[in-house]
């Protein structure tokens, strides 16, 4: 461990004694003391107390400029004025009711003028609409295979949690990589539905094809894998997957849960010009409030009006996360917050290279619309096994040195990337590139000393 990563966790412990107490505490009843596995760090997480605007505060009181944001669920930032005003009126006019209102089709249409759907269906989670998209797709098919890229991250369900973080020697080669199951209780059976190609990697993908005649439904993937920090697509590659669907007759599944509010107002199809068939929504487009989406073709969800392929939920459209959606969707994510939140990207992005260059820190920055994020390698990485040589020690002296100073760079995890929410201001982007400037000397020293002595045994 980097000597100045020690200082800097015996500093986050100093300063967060309330989140320690709480933790110890939420362990007795809680498996790893939080209520999802990507919350948990050593020594321990931060325990929030409130958050508004672009900012939050933990239990002993530390303020904090947010590029966390729940996981990237929260471009419009804490309790953004639009959204609750539209939520307050529901709390009294009937939290749930389990039957169908106005504001179901107000917020289909507004999806559906986005992005290339004609119908769109509602849940609650991003795993929610990537299951549902997969078994819609292999309904419409009638193929059971799904293809996935190693190292995405497309939820919970079974056919997602293959070849999301696996390992040597068990995920063989990058040009052949096999499929592994993301943890026990995945079945045999649907590891075997979900052949494993690299991204960026067209050649994987044909060969998968070729494997697999007639037997692929769909692929699926994030437009940019955000599992991996920000691993951009390559030139051609999509363009590419799109070709290799239309000639095998499969669809194309976008994974919009992160880049289809962030990105931009079209998402995904308008940033990049490829349209998938389907596209699967969360997190942002909720405002803070559990909503999920996922929409296709008539041709498609006819599969559900033919009652054919099931799909319900007793949580689905629930007023308040609706009436929050629209919100969103009308007053959060609009150009002219788009046109903010890049005049603010782009003001980061610039100083972090600035720092980068000046500090000879071997590294660079990954953005594109709300996201980015650090990239602590010499060069451009392409797919999971670039992303795998991160220097752990070096990324945790970077995360807990800037929440040490007020700026909470990302969600904890080498994984991750920022988010810039429309309440953000120039201030804290100033205050975020001043962090850095601090921190980022010490992070290139010991790159050096590591890089030295590397050289030297």
């Amino acid at each position: 461990m980097y000597p100045e990563l020690e200082k800097e966790l015996a500093a986050f412990e100093r300063r967060t004694p309330k989140s320690a107490e709480s933790y110890k505490r939420n362990l007795k009843r809680i498996p790893l003391g939080v209520a999802s596995n990507y919350r948990a760090y050593d020594p321990y997480p931060i325990f929030v107390k409130e958050g508004s605007g672009s900012h939050f505060r933990d239990l002993d009181g530390n303020d904090y400029i947010d590029h966390n944001l729940c996981f990237g669920a929260l471009m419009a930032g804490h309790c953004h004025p639009a959204v609750m005003k539209a939520v307050q009126p529901r709390l009294s006019a009937g939290t749930m009711f389990g039957m169908p209102h106005d504001m179901e089709w107000q917020l289909a249409e507004e999806i559906a003028q986005r992005f290339p759907v004609e119908m769109v269906r509602f849940g609650n989670s991003g795993t929610e609409a990537t299951m549902h998209a997969c078994r819609l797709a292999r309904a419409a098919t009638g193929r059971d295979k799904i293809l996935k890229f190693e190292g995405g991250y497309h939820g919970l369900h079974d056919t997602a949690l293959v070849s999301v973080k696996p390992h040597a020697p068990e995920f063989g080669d990058a040009d052949d990589p096999v499929s592994v199951p993301g943890g026990l209780g995945v079945p045999t059976a649907s590891i075997a539905n979900v052949p494993v190609a690299t991204f960026n990697d067209l050649d994987t993908v044909e060969r998968r094809f070729k494997e697999n005649p007639g037997q692929i439904a769909a692929i699926i993937l994030e437009p940019i894998m955000m599992n991996v920090g920000v691993c951009m697509p390559q030139p051609g590659f999509l363009k590419g997957l799109r070709e290799i669907c239309d000639k095998n007759s499969s669809l194309l599944i976008f994974d919009e849960v992160k880049t289809g509010a962030k990105l931009g107002w079209g998402g995904a199809s308008e940033y990049f010009g490829v349209r998938p068939d389907m596209i699967c929504l969360a997190k942002s487009i909720g405002g803070g409030f559990p909503l999920a989406a996922f929409g296709t073709h008539k041709s498609v969800m006819d599969l559900i009006s033919q009652h054919k392929v099931f799909h319900g939920g007793t949580y689905n459209t629930n007023p308040v996360s609706m009436a929050a959606g629209l919100a969103t969707f009308r007053e959060v994510l609009t150009r002219d917050n788009y046109s903010h939140v890049d005049k603010l990207s782009t003001k980061l992005v610039d100083g972090y290279r600035k720092t980068v260059s000046k500090t000879g820190l071997q590294a660079y920055v990954a953005s594109a619309g709300a996201n980015g994020a650090l990239m602590l390698y010499p060069n451009e990485i392409r797919n999971y096994r670039d992303w795998l040589t991160v220097d752990i020690d070096l990324w945790r002296h970077y995360w807990f040195g800037m929440v040490n100073r007020g700026v909470m760079p990302q969600p904890y995890w080498w994984d991750e990337q920022w988010t810039i929410s429309v309440q953000h201001t120039e201030a804290d982007i100033d205050k975020h590139l001043s962090a850095f400037a601090d921190v980022a000397p010490a992070l290139a020293k010991a790159q050096q000393e590591r890089s030295a002595a590397l050289v030297v045994g």
